[in-house]
This record gives C-alpha cells, structure tokens and sequence, in this order.
C-alpha cells in the first residue's frame, strides 16, 4: 500500500503521505491523505466530471484536489484551517502536475463561505459532527442563493455522520460506492457515502 502510495505522489510531483495529529483536537481530526486506490474509484464513478468543481474539507497537504483534478479535469478548492498544513499544499502546488486547476484557501471550515461555482463537496472525516452541522448550514445557504446539483461524497464516514445526513431536509442519499475490496478486513466504513443537496428534484 505504502508503495503505491509513494508511486502516484511521484506521478503527480506532490508530496502528500503520512499521518500528521499535531493539530488535532475533538473538533478538528488528525490529517491522513485519502488512499489513492479509493481516490481512483471515486474519480471512475462519473459523478466528477471536467465542469466540475470540488470543493475539499480538511485538504491537508492537497492529495484530493490534485490526483481529482488530473484525474477528472475537473477544478478543485481545498479548505484547511491549519496554516501549516495549506502551505505543504500550496508548495506542492508549485510542481504538482494539474496546479492550474486547483487552489487552496486558510479558513475555518464553519465559517467558509461556499463559492456559487461549487457542485461536488469532498469529506473525509475532517472534523466534528458539532463542526459539520455548521458546515452543512453553509451549503445549504449556497444551494438556496444559487440552486443548482451538489452531490456531496463521504469517504468512511462515522455512525454519527451517517445518523445526522440522514436527518437533513435538503439532502437526497444517491449511492454508495464501496471500497472494501481495497482493503484487508472488509471494514463496513471503508465506503464513500453520496448524497445530493436538493437533489434531482429539480429534475
């Protein structure tokens, strides 16, 4: 795995391995890079396509944003409110090999004001349930100044994730995209959740 890993880093000319908790708190989680292979499955899925722009949670050091954009071609936004960490993504912008189509912003999450061009949202255990509930009330706000299709995608997401999307007026369950087959142990979370703000209704 850790190869693989290594290999599609120095495919894309980032850096972007190992898990970094020095930051971590019961609010904001420690940061650990998406796997590529669940990265790949998600980017075969078809729901990212080249107009299309993702909007990345707890970006860390840029791993999502890049390998979607290249992958995709479609544009990327990474969030992350630890300065240290953006700006591992910012330098790993400088040679990545789709920089063009990615930027990076340093916010908090809750108080992010979600862009009008944003269709797709990316989340992979980033932070509290306390911290996504304010987040979704961003989205939200976004979706009813400029209805358009959000799908959001949820990467092993948690019992109490799952419990709370369920709950959200706004939000449609779409697929599931499962990953176990990835992994030793066949974990039942090893699977990317997507749901549809205001769904097809508009369909």
């Amino acid at each position: 795995m850790g190869m693989e890993e290594d290999k599609w880093d120095r495919f894309l000319h980032i850096r972007t391995t190992g898990r970094d908790d020095s930051q971590a708190d019961q609010y904001r989680y420690p940061y650990e890079p998406t796997p590529y292979s669940v990265l790949e499955r998600l980017a075969n899925a078809g729901y990212i396509r080249k107009g299309n722009t993702v909007l990345d949670y707890g970006c860390g050091k840029g791993r999502a944003d890049f390998f979607l954009s290249w992958q995709t071609r479609c544009r990327s936004i990474g969030v992350e409110y630890d300065r240290r960490m953006l700006e591992k993504a910012v330098t790993n912008q400088k040679t990545a090999v789709q920089s063009d189509r990615t930027e990076f912003v340093l916010a908090d999450a809750e108080h992010f004001a979600v862009p009008d061009k944003v269709d797709r949202i990316y989340f992979f255990n980033p932070f509290s349930l306390e911290i996504l509930r304010k987040v979704m009330g961003r989205i939200r706000k976004s979706w009813y100044e400029a209805p358009r299709e959000i799908l959001l995608f949820f990467y092993y997401p948690s019992d109490e994730y799952v419990s709370y999307l369920m709950t959200v007026d706004e939000l449609d369950f779409l697929d599931e995209i499962d990953c176990r087959d990835l992994f030793p142990g066949g974990d039942v979370r090893e699977r990317i959740l997507v749901f549809a703000c205001g769904q097809r209704a508009a369909e």
